[in-house]
């Protein structure tokens, strides 16, 4: 594991990757970023018209990511991304060292009342069914675990927290 640590908050759209990541960022004092907000703008227009990403699509994205993780290293950070399928994963961690997974797991139901509710975002719903589709949950031999995310914001940082006490001694709240 890193001195710091370097965490990617993994799930489909909607499951609150982006909140709980900030949270955890801003509690751990490192920087966070959200995986959206280094999408092209190809892959923007694509998914703004209800088409799903291929892995051509994802690739060249997931590089990018996985060098963002590598520059942080050395202060830790944290990253909301989808990384939905193992081999994505795979692609990050191969980039940084101790790289550690928070998957934030949901029913479709529950998903998709929270994207009803969010405004603004260039992801339909409509792709929600392809994202559930493409998930792979996080193996028993991937470093990580999964956290339902159908309870409050302080109850699954609590949960990483006591994740990363496990790992690397206690943290203090």
């Amino acid at each position: 594991m890193t001195q710091h640590p370097l965490l990617v908050v993994m799930g489909v759209s909607g499951s609150g990757k982006s909140t709980v990541g900030a949270a955890i960022a801003q509690y751990l004092q490192v920087p966070f970023a959200d995986a959206d907000d280094f999408h092209p703008p190809a892959n923007i227009a694509k998914m703004a018209s209800g088409r799903p990403l291929d892995d051509d699509d994802r690739r060249p994205w997931l590089e990018t990511l996985g060098g963002w993780l590598a520059e942080h290293q050395r202060t830790g950070a944290v990253l909301s991304c989808s990384a939905l399928k193992r081999s994505y994963r795979d692609l990050l961690r191969s980039r940084a060292d101790g790289v550690q997974l928070l998957h934030l797991s949901g029913t479709q139901d529950l998903i998709e009342a929270r994207m009803a509710a969010r405004a603004g975002h260039f992801m339909p719903a409509s792709l929600l069914r392809s994202q559930f589709a493409t998930l792979e949950p996080l193996a028993p031999d991937e470093p990580g675990t999964t956290v339902d995310i159908d309870q409050e914001i302080d109850a699954i940082l609590d949960h990483y927290l006591e994740l990363v006490s496990a790992v690397t001694g206690p943290v203090v709240r």
